[in-house]
Order: C-alpha cells, then sequence, then structure tokens
C-alpha cells in the first residue's frame, strides 16, 4: 500500500506562511489533484512531501514509512523516498541524450548497466518515445521532452508520481492529448499520483479526487462529481465549476423549495438544507443552464437583466449579465442563434449586444446556496 497521509502540515518563508496546517489523504493508486491559483501554496506542498522543502510542523507517512515528523525530529532525505517528480520545466540536461536523461536515476542507484538498458527502453516504449533513444534533449519537441521527463521519473518504479503542472508548456491540442495518456499510464502502472494545476480542465479530467487550496488553506475537497453537484463555498464553485456569485437574502423556506430575494426579484432554489429568514446568502449560478429571452416569460425564475459584454471564444459566446448590479456568466453556443428555415437558407439571429435590455430564466437546478 502506497497511501500518503498528512497531517498538520505547515510551511513559512521567513514571516511568510505559505501552506497553513493543511491536512489530507492520497489514497493508494488514486490519481489526486491540489487546484487553486498562483502563490495558494500548492507547489509548496509538493515540495514538501518529495523532500526538497522542509516543513516547520506537521507529519508526513508513506505507507509504514515516515517521511517526516515534527514532534519525533524525523525527517528521510529526498534521495531515500523512492518518488519520481516531474516539473514544470521538464528539468533535462540538454547535453544528454533522451537514453542518458532517462537512465541518470537508475545509475544514481547503481543498477547493473544490463538492467538499466532494459529499464530505459521498456519505459521510453510505454511513453511512446522509442526510437528517439539517441536524440538529443534540444532537438525534441514540447511534448516529447515531457515525456522524457516523465519516463525518468517512471523508470526506477517509484512508489509515488508527483506531477508539478507538467503541461501547461504544451499547447492546446497536445495538452488535451497528454491528458488522456496521462491518466491511461496511471491507471495501468496502478500509481498513486499527485497532481499540481491552476486549470479546472484538467483537475476535473484527470481526477480521482480533488483538493482545492487557496491562501494557503484548504478549502474543500472530493471526487469532481461531488464538488461540481455539491460545492461547499463560493470558493469552490466558482474556482471548479466556473459558477457566478450574486448575494441575496433569505425570504421564505418551504419543504421543496428556498425562496431568496435579490434586490427587488425573487429566485426560488432547491432546498438542500435548512436556512434562517432574512439570512444572507450566496447564490452560485451555473451559466450553462440559464436562458436569455428577449421578453419576459410567464415561468418561475425570470428576472430582468442587462448584457454587460459578450466575448467570442471559438463556438462559444460568453455573455457577461448585469443582475441587481451584480454580475454572472452565461456562456452559450452560436449554434443557438441559428434557426434553419424550411425551405429557404438557413436564418442567424443576431446575438444579444453589450447595454442589451433582456431577461434571464435562472431554473432551479442552476442555483445553489452557500453561507460564505
Amino acid at each position: 500500500m502506497t497511501e500518503l497521509v498528512v497531517k498538520e502540515l505547515t510551511k513559512k518563508f521567513g514571516d511568510n506562511l505559505v501552506v497553513n496546517n493543511i491536512s489530507f489523504t492520497v489514497p493508494s493508486e488514486k490519481f489526486v489533484t491540489i487546484l487553486g491559483p498562483s502563490g495558494c501554496g500548492k507547489t509548496t506542498v509538493l515540495r514538501c512531501i518529495v523532500g526538497v522543502e522542509k516543513p516547520d510542523e506537521g507529519k508526513m507517512n508513506l505507507g509504514d514509512k515516515i517521511l517526516f515528523s515534527k514532534n519525533d525530529n524525523m525527517l528521510i532525505p529526498t534521495e531515500k523516498r523512492e518518488m519520481g517528480m516531474v516539473y514544470q520545466s521538464y528539468a533535462l540536461w540538454p547535453h544528454l541524450t533522451v537514453f542518458e536523461n532517462v537512465a541518470y536515476p537508475l545509475q544514481i542507484r547503481k543498477v547493473d548497466k544490463n538492467e538499466i538498458k532494459k529499464k530505459v527502453l521498456d519505459i521510453l516504449k510505454l511513453v511512446k518515445l522509442d526510437g528517439l533513444e539517441e536524440r538529443l534533449v534540444p532537438n525534441l519537441s514540447g511534448g516529447q521532452q515531457q515525456r522524457v521527463s516523465l519516463a525518468r521519473a517512471l523508470v526506477y518504479n517509484p512508489s509515488l508520481l508527483l506531477l508539478d503542472e507538467p503541461l501547461s508548456n504544451l499547447d492546446v491540442v497536445l495538452r488535451d492529448e497528454m491528458r488522456t495518456e496521462l491518466k491511461d499510464l496511471q491507471r495501468r502502472l496502478k500509481l498513486t499520483t499527485i497532481y499540481v494545476t491552476h486549470d479546472r480542465t484538467e483537475a476535473l479530467s484527470l481526477s480521482d479526487y480533488i483538493i482545492i487550496m487557496d491562501k494557503g488553506v484548504i478549502k474543500a475537497s472530493g471526487t469532481p462529481i461531488e464538488l461540481l453537484r455539491n460545492p461547499p463555498n463560493s470558493y469552490a464553485g466558482i474556482i471548479l465549476g466556473d459558477m457566478s456569485l450574486i448575494r441575496g437574502k433569505i425570504k421564505e423556506n418551504n419543504e421543496e423549495s428556498t425562496t431568496v430575494s435579490v434586490g427587488n426579484d425573487v429566485i426560488n432554489c432547491r432546498k438542500e438544507s435548512k436556512w434562517e429568514e432574512n439570512e444572507e446568502v450566496g447564490i452560485l449560478i451555473r451559466g450553462t443552464e440559464v436562458i436569455i429571452h428577449n421578453n419576459k416569460r410567464p415561468v418561475q425564475n425570470v428576472i430582468p437583466a442587462k448584457i454587460k459584454s459578450a466575448t467570442y471564444a471559438g463556438q462559444i459566446v460568453e455573455y457577461k449579465v448585469i443582475v441587481n448590479e451584480q454580475v454572472i456568466k452565461v456562456p452559450k453556443s452560436i449554434e443557438e442563434f441559428i434557426i434553419p428555415e424550411e425551405g429557404s437558407n438557413t436564418t442567424i439571429h443576431s446575438l444579444h449586444e453589450s447595454g442589451e435590455e433582456v431577461f434571464i430564466e435562472i431554473p432551479e437546478s442552476a442555483c445553489h446556496l452557500v453561507k460564505e
């Protein structure tokens, strides 16, 4: 078993508290992502786990092995932790060949030369680099260099694989391809893996579990579906689910729904917990479910709004819509504005423009109430 248990981990740089008393578990053979913006402490956590940073407080266990314990004054050096690390910059030696880069971890462990050759060739085949053994690193593409870095981390069969934003230097198409390959590789090798990223798409597509960090603390954790369906706070809903937050006040509770006042308007949301009348709450809104109307409709949760901006992103138009002086994001496919007419050419209805007065329909399923 290679379960990693981190308890009350704290790390400071001078007076700057970078990681603040966090605890979490990475189950054996699972893919766990630490998600958060730059400066939130996620890379520092990774560096503490691999051993290149010494924590100030806490304890870390990998299976039965204690990696660090402040109370027991114990610190296992990096080279004895048997972990594989893939850095954002790849950290490859440009004057060495692909074979030599990948073989290095085995050479410093004084593995037999014949065994080194077999292991290196096997791992290069696994990451689809067979035939490139003698090529120098500068003569490789970005995707190939990323694979070399991954092969070097895997060649000695590490007990834990750590990845620090390894795909951030790749173009969009190659990044998508490498995500698929990386997840497939992790499943086939049954590797216990920790992946650090600021990209929600990577977190959702790769992870068995997600840890969301901000300002050195863990804001939320759980499976991707748990966090998407029921974010525990506004931070988790915004950073992972790309939801928008507006503020309101509880007006009424009944058995099936909760009514929230937003200025002079009201929104009915699914009842998920007990709220007190007049309690101030946040409403997380999934913009993908919001419907924009030109005229008011005789259905529930239709309120006046104004288009603040419309931004094109491929086949998507992302509207920013003002509701009671608060802004929500509403992404829409441009296909919604293309309507074929029978017996004639396709009719293209004009998109909404900045400053346009509209009405938005917010289904109950698009709302999620949070306290903070």
